[in-house]
């Protein structure tokens, strides 16, 4: 598996959250559902329950930022400098570890799930193959509010 894009994307995210202001992150314009620092926190989430809580592992990120950030939830307009900072650090070092998981055989497991987008992921590899292409959505989602906000 190659995890070039995924690293380049995560650096990407990383630049928007070293260079935006808190309400830059925070701001959710008109005709938007979510603001740019909940698609941060979503990519972060959704990485790991495609990876990790497919295969029935522990998340390596706090259970709570599932709730803040998984599927189905709802952005606030003011998020704690703590949880920025929580997103901050765990971007990269996330993937990093996936990566030597993966490498290490770690995913020996891994539960089918149809994703919303009506991909079904049979492996960890069409896992990691769509959270390439789920990333790079909101990538596009947060340039579109990084031009408004």
């Amino acid at each position: 598996m190659n995890f070039q894009v995924t690293s380049f994307n995560r650096t990407t995210l990383l630049y928007f959250l070293e260079n935006l202001s808190p309400k830059q992150l925070f701001t959710i314009p008109k005709g938007f559902k979510n603001n740019i620092i909940w698609n941060l926190g979503h990519l972060l989430i959704t990485e790991q329950m495609l990876t990790y809580g497919l295969s029935g592992l522990d998340l390596s990120v706090d259970k709570q930022f599932v709730k803040m950030y998984g599927k189905g939830s709802f952005p606030s307009t003011e998020v704690s400098k703590e949880a920025i900072a929580d997103i901050k650090t765990q971007l990269i070092p996330a993937v990093k570890q996936t990566k030597i998981d993966y490498e290490n055989g770690v995913f020996e497991n891994y539960n089918e799930y149809e994703t919303s987008a009506g991909v079904v992921l049979k492996s960890i590899g069409d896992a990691m193959r769509f959270n390439m292409f789920h990333e790079g959505i909101h990538i596009g989602i947060i340039l579109s509010l990084k031009k408004i906000v």
